[in-house]
């Protein structure tokens, strides 16, 4: 199946589900056909300030029209933080989605995890995974710490690259999160946040949702 994919919501992020579906369709022999629609970050992150999901699902859906133009059969949005949308998004999209939030839910509840915690942007910890985890409870950090996560996450994801003291805030956040409140493993809630946690060891349990969400396009777009 040929998969339209919203990219530019952070380099790293595109790059992240490029990779993830060269490695399994390469893996499995399967030819990968896909088209990318670059969206723009600093807009996205304006809206999310502004609460307008509204504002950015239209935009979003100008990109599945082009993507649709290129053949696509199905479209995802690259970007957890981009999921703040998705539900304006599915009732406007000239192509059915690839939501990002139920692939988690459903890890969640095939481990059986009853008290998870998140970490990402403002919006993403602030709404719990804009309530979509109905599997489990889930924390999220507290006080000015959200908004220290909120701030270093959106540098390292405009910039693509991460600066030791983010990666310092990310765990600290986490420890916390287990430590101290019974997180049974923290969800990485912003695509980017591998660019700190991969080849590291956190201290924590770790769920990469991203990559939970490229699992779950790869099974559509080799079925």
């Amino acid at each position: 199946m040929h998969i339209g994919l919203i990219g530019g919501i952070g380099p790293a992020a595109t790059d992240f589900y490029h990779r993830g579906l060269v490695k399994r369709h390469a893996a499995s022999g399967i030819p990968l056909d896909l088209t990318i629609a670059y969206a723009n970050a600093p807009t996205m992150s304006h809206n999310m300030a502004d609460k307008r999901p509204d504002r950015q699902a239209e935009i979003f859906a100008g990109l599945v029209h082009r993507l649709k133009a290129a053949g696509a059969a199905a479209a995802a949005v690259t970007s957890m933080g981009g999921h703040f949308c998705i539900k304006e998004l599915e009732a406007i999209s000239p192509l059915p989605l690839i939501n990002g939030l139920d692939p988690v839910d459903a890890h969640l509840r095939s481990r059986k995890l009853k008290k998870v915690a998140i970490i990402g942007t403002r919006t993403v910890m602030e709404s719990r995974l804009y309530g979509k985890i109905a599997s489990a409870e889930v924390l999220a950090p507290e006080g000015d710490e959200v908004g220290q996560v909120h701030r270093c996450y959106v540098t390292m994801a405009q910039s693509g690259h991460v600066a030791e003291e983010q990666r310092k805030t990310f765990f600290a956040a986490g420890r916390k999160l287990c430590g101290e409140r019974g997180a049974e493993a923290v969800m990485l809630g912003g695509t980017d946040l591998f660019l700190a946690f991969v080849g590291h060891d956190a201290g924590f349990p770790v769920i990469d949702c991203a990559d939970l969400h490229v699992e779950a396009i790869y099974k559509k777009s080799s079925a």
